[in-house]
């Protein structure tokens, strides 16, 4: 009980950034508890969870303003810092990280030179992240010019009003991140509940349907999606048999695999997309998820390569979302095989200072 007294009388503490389009919480590891539960349980207090107002915590009543990002001196000699993602839920006293997080992920490169585990380099300082949910590297790109974060930019991205300054990501070997292939199920089409459906993992797991297969046309809001409670439970049978399928086991209580519809794009794009969070309907879509679906869409014969728009000779992807569109880089071999992706994000800090766990 000492040290959760300590917690709630002294504080931790706290960087808070909006990554992308998400906001999470940036912690060291080493002020927070070591075993998993404690730090679980002090992180559904410091969002003030469950509650679907998270009125007595710092969350923001929605699963993309509910995240945290714990980040560590580097465990393997490639990376710079290490970083876990856990997205902490709303509604329920759960903390899950069994998956990754591309908007969080662009506010680790600041966050770790702002922490002092990484020491700037230049105007632009490269920071290799070890995203321990999948093991894999990222390379973020921040702009430090006299040695200094900064958040100034003209770089912009759909979902996020101004300018700020660009972050870059890279990634290598995203495919089968978590699932163990690219195509868990061996298949580039399976067919649950009469649907057609891909169950892909380059960077998160996705079950991606089309839209229309599901009486909708894709183009609906996300406030509309949101109050339909028999598309959601139709989605959620899906899930729950794409869950071993894709060597997830039962997702039954984990945030993954991710629920993508896809129709024909809107505004000049590749696809369109409205993706579940896995409850929810995204405001945006994550990168990692955008990163699977315009893979994807280089996939003949799957929902969504039937209804895309490839961009001709070009290698930038624009999958379209509820708020604009997310720009997905691609690298492809010969054989048009996806080897490693891309994606430009911004970030920028909120405050920093000591956040208070409720009793």
């Amino acid at each position: 009980m000492g040290q959760i007294e300590d917690f709630e009388t002294a504080g931790i503490p706290c960087l808070w950034m909006r990554g992308g389009t998400s906001k999470g919480a940036y912690f060291l590891a080493s002020d927070l508890p070591q075993d998993p539960a404690a730090r679980d349980d002090l992180l559904l207090r410091v969002m003030g969870s469950p509650d679907p107002a998270q009125i007595d915590g710092i969350g923001g009543a929605d699963p993309l303003t509910s995240k945290v990002a714990v980040l560590a001196p580097p465990s393997r000699p490639d990376a710079d810092v290490d970083y876990l993602f856990l997205q902490v839920f709303v509604d329920q006293a759960l903390v899950s990280d069994a998956q990754g997080c591309g908007n969080i992920l662009a506010g680790v490169g600041p966050a770790a030179i702002e922490r002092g585990l990484v020491a700037a380099s230049g105007a632009e300082t490269p920071v290799r992240i070890h995203m321990r949910n999948t093991g894999e590297i990222a390379v973020a790109r921040v702009q430090t010019p006299e040695g200094r974060v900064s958040y100034r930019g003209e770089a912009r991205i759909d979902g996020v009003p101004g300018h700020h300054a660009p972050v870059p990501l890279m990634f290598d070997g995203l495919a089968g991140s978590m699932c163990g292939a690219l195509l868990p199920s061996g298949n580039r089409v399976d067919v649950i509940d009469g649907l057609a459906c891909t169950l892909i993992d380059n960077g998160m797991p996705c079950v991606i349907l089309r839209a229309s297969d599901m009486g909708i046309t894709g183009t609906e809001s996300r406030e509309t999606l949101d109050g339909d409670t028999a598309l959601k439970a139709r989605l959620e049978s899906i899930r729950l048999q794409a869950g071993p399928l894709m060597n997830l086991g039962d997702v039954a209580a984990k945030s993954v695999p991710k629920m993508t519809l896809v129709s024909a794009p809107q505004a000049g794009g590749v696809v369109s997309t409205r993706s579940f969070i896995p409850h929810r309907c995204h405001a945006t879509i994550g990168i990692f998820a955008a990163v699977s679906v315009a893979t994807a869409c280089t996939l003949p014969g799957t929902p969504a390569a039937e209804v895309a728009v490839l961009p001709g000779g070009g290698e930038t992807f624009a999958i379209e979302h509820p708020t604009g569109a997310a720009e997905v880089l691609l690298e492809r071999d010969a054989e048009g095989a996806v080897r490693r992706a891309g994606s430009l994000r911004t970030a920028r800090k909120l405050f920093d200072g000591r956040v208070f766990p409720r009793a």
